[in-house]
């Protein structure tokens, strides 16, 4: 059996917006291929500690590290570089609307590689497929479905062959068929490219399709609380709030 090869590590971390601590004292490990689910209630700073790991904000204290390189105590050229190793999809998918799919996804290969026009038209063309939007290239946003938007984003934040993919609520107004088929798109991207995926989401069913790591972070205690496979902590934790969050309070 291997043994799982860190791929992020977070150590000590305590997210702050002036004097008001949102989460403190936050270590914990996303190994490579893991499809890692930040998990809490409402306000608890999901979507902060997102930010923190992609780069947008800085820690009040601690450290992030991408391999063995500190993102935060690094150099500016060497931040970018790491940066563009991830990939990251909003909630909303924030693609442009005045432009087709093909022109969302071509930005980014514009603006950071040599590629051709021709070379990009056919990496876009892929990145389309590998979502399932094949002959999509020519739609606007405002053409297709919320499901079909999410794709999209998707196929953007892939453009540049990220090792690390994240998703800040990706089942966010999505019908249950709709958010099925994206957690089916998310297992078959770790399957066959071999990403690590972080993922941000309250949606129970989604946590426990595609979860295999977490953390759970709690607003009152402003720490995290538990950690591991969320089925796995289903059947063994005896924290209450934990046991209440991933059974809706039914246990």
């Amino acid at each position: 059996m291997s043994v799982p090869e860190p791929h992020i590590r977070v150590e000590d971390l305590t997210m702050a917006y002036g004097s008001f601590v949102l989460q403190r004292e936050l270590s914990f490990t996303v190994n490579r291929s893991d499809i890692f689910v930040i998990m809490g209630g409402s306000g608890c700073g999901k979507s902060t500690l997102l930010r923190h790991l992609v780069g947008l904000k800085a820690p009040a204290k601690g450290r992030i590290f991408f391999g063995h390189s500190n993102f935060w105590e690094a150099e500016t050229e060497e931040r970018d570089r790491m940066m563009r190793r991830l990939g990251i999809l909003y909630q909303s998918g924030a693609l442009w609307s005045s432009m087709t799919l093909a022109e969302n996804i071509a930005l980014p290969l514009q603006a950071y590689t040599p590629l051709s026009a021709a070379e990009i038209r056919d990496t876009v063309a892929l990145k389309l497929a590998l979502v399932g939007l094949a002959g999509f290239e020519d739609y606007y946003p405002s053409e297709i479905s919320g499901g079909m938007k999410k794709r999209a984003g998707l196929a953007r934040a892939m453009a540049l062959d990220p090792e690390i993919l994240f998703f800040d609520e990706p089942s966010a107004g999505l019908d249950p068929i709709s958010a099925r088929q994206l957690d089916d798109l998310i297992l078959e991207l770790r399957d066959s490219l071999g990403s690590t995926i972080v993922v941000v989401t309250h949606e129970l069913a989604s946590i426990f399709a595609i979860g295999s790591n977490s953390v759970f972070l709690d607003p009152e205690t402003k720490t995290m609380i538990a950690g591991g496979n969320p089925t796995q902590l289903l059947h063994d934790t005896d924290d209450p709030k934990v046991r209440a969050f991933l059974t809706r309070g039914e246990a």
